[in-house]
């Protein structure tokens, strides 16, 4: 059962994570949430950070080079690069950290994404599948505080969503 709050199930033997989340927005404006630069910049990081979108190209074989601002100015960047894309049910690929000319860094691991939406009434249940290379790769990312970040984004977007 999908709640208004983000499940987080970690598999290590899988090295995978698995996040359920319902949001209370029909399946269209989340999937435009999750797939358009100009909203994505508006939710995606955790506050006081903010995203920025460099460019998207949202197609199989497109790329989101993006960034996470801090207050202080700082900026981490990575580049989504899409795999797979069905409107509406799913799109796929690999998010790595890069540099600011979205070069890959190996600085931090990469993850693979699966990102599912399905509608389930008046709401839109969003499953993401993020496996790693390594389980190392898995523990670094956990330790950078990734699930209570991605938590943190996911507030926003509900702010966003209940505003537009």
């Amino acid at each position: 059962m999908a709640t208004n709050e983000a499940v987080f199930t970690k598999d290590t033997d899988n090295k995978k994570i698995t996040i359920v989340r319902a949001f209370d927005a029909p399946l269209q404006k989340v999937w435009n949430a999750y797939t358009q630069s100009d909203i994505l910049d508006q939710w995606w990081a955790p506050k006081p950070w903010k995203a920025g979108t460099k460019r998207m190209d949202f197609r199989e074989g497109g790329q989101w080079f993006y960034y996470m601002e801090g207050p202080d100015g700082e900026r981490h960047y990575c580049l989504f690069n899409y795999k797979e894309i069905v409107p509406q049910k799913y799109y796929s690929g690999s998010d790595s950290f890069c540099d600011k000319d979205g070069n890959p860094t190996n600085e931090f691991p990469s993850m693979n994404w699966k990102t599912q939406f399905e509608e389930d009434g008046d709401k839109t249940i969003v499953t993401s599948v993020i496996t790693y290379a390594t389980i190392e790769d898995m523990e670094t990312i956990i330790k950078m505080g990734f699930e209570e970040g991605f938590k943190m984004g996911q507030q926003n977007l509900d702010e966003y969503l209940a505003k537009n």
